[in-house]
């Protein structure tokens, strides 16, 4: 991968090295842009790509979206608190998942990207520092953290205090956190928008949704999974060597996807 490709992450050389940057997909074939400090082996750069999908029956026209894989739902840290009550007083709200675009009061612009907000679903507070948190204990406002945490990890200058609030508390979030105060932010990075969601598992205390990223003229999709903590909706830290957002997958379009965006 050349310098000037790595220029191009949207979140920067020392985040990605310390695993919490949602990846994104670029140049020819889009190729999966996961720079760091040092280049990436041939078997981690053949385990980033996305499968090859079965082929297409004979009807079925070329320009329709490759068949993609179900990424497997990654194992989550057991929550610590199960209470059921929002740090900020939020009513839980309706349970069941949102399969249509939720009712938003508006759009905000959060650390660079475009992000949601609701008197329902959250965020219910905005710290000094513009980390946005207090979500429903909801499905819904499940959605609305995930969305929310993608802008929060854009930030490199406010990593290690970002992951202290949004990362669920456990060794891989230690590990994390320690790596972060070793390296240097990069402060000249893109910001990466948002353009739609699938949710792939909801459960009371756990939610794991797949976000559609739009790259150039098609799009790629990372996974998180988020669970309920002491109140709020904390984000489950990747494993070590992990970036945040994997497994990922590459799409021609929305299909399979609700679009949802404020942009």
């Amino acid at each position: 991968m050349t310098e000037k490709q790595e220029e191009h992450s949207p979140f920067g050389r020392g985040f990605i090295a310390a695993s919490i940057v949602i990846g994104a997909v670029f140049v020819c074939g889009l190729l999966l842009l996961l720079t760091g400090l040092t280049s990436p082996s041939p078997t981690a750069s053949a385990t980033a790509s996305t499968p090859n999908p079965p082929p297409a029956d004979s009807s079925t026209p070329d320009r329709a979206e490759s068949a993609v894989p179900e990424p497997a739902v990654p194992d989550t840290p057991e929550p610590s608190n199960r209470s059921t009550s929002s740090a900020c007083g939020l009513p839980q709200g309706d349970q069941r998942v949102p399969t249509t675009p939720p009712a938003v009061d508006g759009w905000d612009v959060s650390r660079r990207v475009v992000v949601p907000r609701s008197r329902t679903a959250g965020p219910a507070k905005v710290d000094a520092d513009g980390f946005r948190r207090c979500f429903a204990h909801s499905p819904s406002g499940a959605l609305f953290a995930a969305y929310n945490a993608i802008s929060a990890i854009g930030d490199q200058r406010k990593a290690v205090a970002t992951v202290g609030k949004l990362m669920l508390p456990g060794p891989d979030t230690d590990a994390l956190l320690r790596e972060l105060r070793q390296e240097s932010p990069n402060e000249f990075t893109d910001p990466t928008q948002l353009a739609g969601y699938r949710v792939l598992d909801a459960s009371r205390d756990r939610f794991t949704v797949m976000l559609a990223l739009p790259v150039q003229s098609e799009y790629v999709s990372a996974t998180l999974t988020l669970a309920w903590h002491e109140g709020d909706w904390r984000l489950a830290p990747p494993a070590p060597g992990e970036p945040v957002g994997a497994p990922y997958s590459q799409h021609r379009d929305l299909a399979g996807f609700v679009a949802w965006s404020g942009l």
